[in-house]
This record gives structure tokens, sequence and C-alpha cells, in this order.
């Protein structure tokens, strides 16, 4: 499965190697279940609803989540991360 980060998200992503040094590896083993298993595995995955319906949430830690929808079939199946920090983004 492919990966595709808004660039909203890919900002934070980026903040979060130059931050720290746990939460990378925590979000990185997150997307990487998530590519293989969209909606069952680690984080605790959960579909989102009403005006977010279509995304899906993962934990990342207590305070963070990684929020993502999957698009497409086959080969250009993508997951398309919208956030990954804090809980909620604007769609």
């Amino acid at each position: 499965m492919r990966l595709l980060f808004t660039p909203e998200a890919w900002e934070v992503y980026r903040f979060w190697v130059d931050a720290d040094r746990d939460t990378p590896k925590r979000l990185n083993d997150v997307i990487e279940n998530a590519r293989r298993t969209p909606f069952v595995g680690i984080g605790k995955p959960e579909p989102l609803k009403g005006e977010f319906s279509g995304w899906w949430s993962r934990r990342i830690t207590r305070e963070h989540r990684l929020v993502y929808k999957v698009e497409g079939s086959g080969e250009l199946q993508t997951l398309v991360v919208a956030s990954c920090r804090f809980h909620y983004f604007e769609p």
C-alpha cells in the first residue's frame, strides 16, 4: 500500500522527528501496521463518525492520534495520513 501525507500531516511528522526520539518510532510502527492491516492492529483502530466518516484513528500516545483513510484499490491503494498530533483535524 502506498503512503501519502497531507501537507499539514507531513509538517507535523517532521516536527516529531526533530523534537522527540520515542514518538517517531511509535508513529512509524503505527503507520506500517495501518499499511498492512488498515482496520485492525496496534493503536486500537476505530472508525470516525459524523463529518469525519470514512476516516480512521489509531493511538500513537495517550494524547496523540494518527488519523487516516484508505483510498483506491489494488496496486493504487493508498493510506492517506491527515493528522498525527492531537485528536482531531480539519478535513
